[in-house]
């Protein structure tokens, strides 16, 4: 496989995403679950939850980017 295929682009593009978004979604997460006083272990569960959806996200659009990036040449 080539170096600059337009799958290995993609595949960058979403993994920065999701490690863009768990980053931000943890920091998130946390500074929600203490906002809204959030008891216990949920507190845990609401980060990660939080960390799990944020990552999809970022990673999704940041994948689709790159995809529509991937046919043009600069």
């Amino acid at each position: 496989m080539a170096r600059d295929s337009c799958l290995t682009r993609i595949t960058a593009g979403v993994a920065l995403g999701g490690a863009v978004g768990g980053a931000v979604g943890a920091v998130y997460g946390t500074y929600e679950a203490i906002r809204f006083k959030v008891p216990g272990l949920m507190k845990i569960r609401y980060i990660g939850q939080t960390t799990i959806g944020s990552a999809a996200i970022f990673g999704l659009f940041l994948g689709a980017g790159s995809l529509i990036h991937c046919g043009k040449s600069y």
